[in-house]
């Protein structure tokens, strides 16, 4: 379906932009198709600007088993490179999503945002640093502690100014059904974060394509959670509505329902138009 259609319903059209900065090949392990083959996707549905950001490689390959091993860095960046060539009618920007990992700080910002001139890198909390160990942020966030061990590095990544914007900042509504004070609490900080550090912060369509969590007010895809987003409108950020996409045809998959809900809130999208190719 051709982007334009399925946006055709916003009531503030300046809010619908042709794009997508966040996506996956099957370099992660848990997505499928090559780069080529999500770019010419997104040309035919009609995207401008498409961003390949799959999990970002480490160089002690941790989580080996949901990324890419460092061996295939440069693979992937000629994947990129070579979909720039092919499919020059898109705008095709090199990133990768990334934890911040304290040792590997300064790999992020001199290797790929540096020699590699990767063109953005997002921010994301798959895992949690808690105690000395990396708890999964999609079922170990259901706890005070791990809330505020979560919230932290979130907020970390924000005032590391490595990322250009923070992906799915309400994941934790994986492990948690019912809003509760605690969720409310760490969502205000993040928050105030990203409107101090003026980061974006992504409505992330992937969670639509979840299995829906049952909650006392009935059905809810994990994220994004509404509550998070209601919140986020009492504060001066901006948003960000990609589809997180794992196959070719999820190119666009969710974001005219993430930003209808962006519409809905009143919540201003974010301009990444300085994001360019190396």
């Amino acid at each position: 379906m051709h982007f334009w259609n399925i946006c055709s319903n916003l009531k503030n059209k300046s809010q619908t932009s042709l794009v997508n900065y966040h996506s996956h090949t099957y370099r992660c392990k848990h997505a499928s198709g090559e780069v080529v083959e999500f770019v010419n996707a997104a040309s035919e549905a009609g995207l401008e600007i498409f961003g390949v950001s799959d999990h970002a490689a480490f160089p002690d390959d941790r989580w080996p088993d949901i990324r890419m091993r460092y061996e295939e860095l440069d693979d992937y960046v000629e994947a990129v490179r070579a979909a720039q060539r092919s499919v020059p009618q898109v705008q095709v920007l090199l990133a990768m999503e990334c934890e911040l990992v304290p040792e590997f700080k300064n790999y992020l910002q001199d290797e790929l945002l540096g020699k590699r001139q990767f063109d953005y890198l997002i921010g994301a909390g798959h895992y949690t640093p808690h105690k000395g160990e990396w708890l999964s942020s999609f079922t170990k966030l259901n706890c005070k502690p791990h809330l505020k061990s979560y919230t932290e590095h979130l907020c970390q990544m924000m005032e590391s100014k490595l990322f250009a914007f923070i992906a799915h900042p309400d994941i934790f509504g994986s492990s948690n059904l019912e809003w509760s004070a605690d969720l409310n609490a760490c969502s205000r900080e993040i928050l105030r974060t990203a409107e101090e550090t003026q980061t974006p912060l992504e409505i992330n369509g992937n969670g639509l394509r979840k299995k829906y969590l049952k909650s006392a007010d009935g059905f809810r895809p994990p994220y994004p959670w509404r509550p998070f987003w209601e919140l986020a409108s009492e504060f001066n950020i901006k948003v960000v509505c990609n589809s997180d996409c794992h196959l070719p045809s999820e190119v666009v998959a969710g974001i005219s329902e993430n930003l209808e809900l962006a519409d809905t809130l009143g919540l201003e999208l974010a301009d990444l138009s300085h994001l360019s190719p190396g």
